[in-house]
């Protein structure tokens, strides 16, 4: 017989779930878009005052060396930066996923025993 408690208790608890997912979803993707807004503000200025500096170089070796010096430091700033974005995302997935988990593994293993059950009376 179908239990209205148990229902409206599961759907209580599917809500709540569905709104902390929300929430801790939000707060990561505004900690990526800040994380990504300041290291787009840094590169800009960097590559401002690398030009500046530029301008006033009076040799090509010298501004050989400094456009080779800044090219590293922009690259490994930028793999640096990307690493960081992507641990982000990979926290940001197993946040999201958290709350899910053991309804899932709940749903798995009661699954797994339905079909258990239900194997050796398709096979007679």
């Amino acid at each position: 017989m179908f239990n209205f408690e148990d229902a409206n208790k599961k759907s209580k608890e599917a809500v709540d779930t569905a709104l902390k997912t929300y929430t801790d979803t939000s707060k990561g993707f505004q900690a990526i878009a800040t994380e990504a807004t300041e290291y787009s503000k840094k590169s800009f200025q960097d590559a401002v005052t690398h030009f500046e500096t530029l301008a006033g170089v009076k040799s090509f070796e010298a501004a050989f060396e400094l456009q080779t010096s800044y090219v590293k430091a922009y690259f490994e700033g930028f793999v640096s930066e990307t690493t960081k974005l992507s641990e982000m995302y990979a926290d940001l997935a197993k946040s999201a996923y958290k709350p899910y988990e053991a309804p899932i593994a709940a749903a798995v293993v009661k699954t797994a025993k339905s079909v258990s059950a239900a194997t050796p009376a398709a096979a007679a």
